[in-house]
């Protein structure tokens, strides 16, 4: 019975909402590239590179946001660099993809410990207080769960509003999921598919290095390596899960988040009686099941992975 009364605590939904935070960035990030017809396999080594220059920013002096905005620089520059190698010279979009997440991996560890080569212990910085909204975080239960959270929190709900508008009602949306369904008519139509693609690639790893911020300005108050544990390709696995609609995306990533939440509690009940790896395992066992079922009928981008080059039918 305590293990259905851990589903009505406060604090277990306010720890889905904090862990769900930097999948939803990931998650709508990787959508956008997608949605333009690039696979970014390089995200968790984006949310990597994210995480550590705003971290390292706000280390340095910098504010919160300074290092919020830096971080989204970053994703973007990695994202430049996808783009690039994968829309107009046409190379594997796996193959670069993983190429890019070694790489900043790679990078953010060389540089931290240039910039702190006897450090045994990472240094901590100040992140971002919960932010309360008067009146509604006194509702009982919910007020403490949704409404008691930090500002990067708010932002990433925020921000599946702000892609979903994006994507379905502006122009500018529209050219993105032509570009990944019909390349070839968006070129007939006067679209320059190279650019639209690669913008898109860096909007959204943009959103990834928001997301990798996230651990490190608000979740954490510091960076240490495998920090990512694996999130980015959780991203990965809930746009195909959320069929490629932003406001799917923002369930699956609060469904993850209630899984884990919730084994993070139940290891404590059970006590040694069953070991723990049990429980590590189950959000990640759950995630596969839910994806199957939700995969099943989804439709794909058109275009998602294949090369396009003008004037090519």
């Amino acid at each position: 019975m305590e293990a259905l009364d851990i589903l009505f605590t406060a604090s277990l939904w306010a720890a889905v909402i904090r862990i769900a935070s930097p999948l939803i960035f990931g998650t709508l990030g990787e959508l956008i590239c997608e949605r333009a017809g690039v696979l970014n396999l390089g995200i968790e080594g984006i949310m990597t590179a994210g995480a550590f220059a705003g971290w390292l920013t706000v280390y340095l002096g910098g504010g919160l946001w300074m290092g919020v905005a830096v971080a989204a620089l970053a994703g973007a520059m990695f994202g430049l660099l996808h783009g690039t190698l994968v829309v107009p010279l046409g190379l594997s979009q796996h193959v670069t993809g993983i190429g890019v997440t070694l790489l900043s991996t790679s990078l953010c560890y060389y540089a931290y410990r240039l910039v702190f080569p006897e450090v045994t212990s990472p240094p901590k910085i100040e992140p971002f207080q919960p932010l309360s909204v008067p009146v509604l975080s006194d509702i009982p239960l919910l007020g403490p769960a949704l409404f008691q959270q930090s500002p990067l929190t708010y932002l990433a709900f925020a921000m599946v509003v702000a892609v979903s508008w994006f994507l379905y009602r502006t122009p500018a949306g529209l050219a993105v999921r032509t570009v990944g369904e019909n390349p070839a008519a968006a070129e007939a139509q006067g679209m320059n598919v190279t650019t639209i693609r690669i913008l898109a690639v860096m909007a959204g790893s943009a959103l990834m290095g928001v997301g990798g911020s996230f651990i490190t300005l608000s979740a954490f108050n510091s960076f240490f390596f495998e920090m990512m544990n694996g999130r980015g390709w959780i991203c990965i696995a809930l746009v195909v899960f959320s069929a490629w609609h932003p406001g799917k995306a923002l369930l699956g990533a609060l469904l993850f988040g209630l899984f884990d939440a919730y084994q993070l509690r139940l290891q404590q009940l059970a006590s040694a009686a069953v070991p723990y790896q049990v429980f590590l395992m189950m959000p990640y066992v759950l995630s596969i099941i839910a994806l199957i079922v939700m995969s099943r009928r989804v439709a794909y981008p058109r275009a998602l992975m294949v090369p396009y080059r003008k004037g090519e039918r």
